[in-house]
């Protein structure tokens, strides 16, 4: 646990002075992800949204622009910073909130508050298959009955998957960026419970990064 800590206190410096020095570093357009979540949202007559590892709010900006009002979180104070800057700028203060919080720790929201939650790649940040399985179990917590979830993970059929550095639990460091590589078996089992919907491979960047983008329901 002491150096799962001190791997995961490492990379939460390491996004501060990457946020800090590269503003907007995911540019205004929201992601790929989010723009189908937002569809599957929407079908489910979701309100109210979580996200998780907002960043700089690419996405939670877009949600809350399709009418969702959003909590977003992030470990970076300044990634979410400059989220509410651009909320404000936006005219989008009222519906988006922000919360600086460690997914290790338990989400700061009542049981069943949510209608929906998004995580695009926090899931396989430098989390532990048991804290993993943790942050899925909050997110069960505070989602309505019928709530959906939709994350993405980089996958173990990555190209990075078993080089750089390894930090055991299938996590592995290049450039100083720790990834959880997931595979298909881990899925399953944090989909124990939920009805599973999809698991839809796709890549994204130039290297490029392999995922999955995962949709999963909550049962009513």
């Amino acid at each position: 646990m002491g150096e799962g800590r001190d791997l995961a206190g490492a990379q939460q410096e390491h996004w501060q002075q990457t946020y800090g020095a590269h503003p907007g570093m995911y540019g205004d357009q929201p992601s790929e992800p989010a723009v189908h979540a937002a569809q599957a949202f929407r079908a489910a007559g979701a309100g109210d949204l979580l996200e998780l590892g907002a960043g700089h709010g690419r996405d939670a900006l877009f949600f809350a622009r399709s009418g969702f009002t959003v909590l977003a979180t992030d470990f970076s104070p300044v990634g979410l910073e400059q989220l509410r800057t651009r909320a404000t700028a936006e005219g989008l203060a009222e519906k988006v909130t922000t919360a600086v919080h460690d997914v290790r720790d338990p989400l700061p929201l009542t049981d069943a508050s949510v209608d929906a939650v998004f995580a695009h790649m926090l899931l396989c940040m430098a989390l532990s298959t048991d804290e993993i399985h943790a942050l899925v179990g909050e997110v069960r917590r505070v989602l309505r009955p019928g709530g959906v979830f939709v994350y993405t993970v980089r996958h173990t059929g990555d190209a990075h998957h078993g080089s750089g550095t390894g930090h055991g639990d299938d996590i592995w460091e290049h450039g100083g960026f720790a990834v959880h590589f997931f595979s298909r078996q881990l899925v399953d089992d944090l989909a124990a419970g939920w009805t599973l919907t999809e698991v839809h491979p796709f890549e994204e960047g130039n290297l490029p990064r392999r995922l999955w983008r995962v949709t999963q329901v909550l049962p009513r």
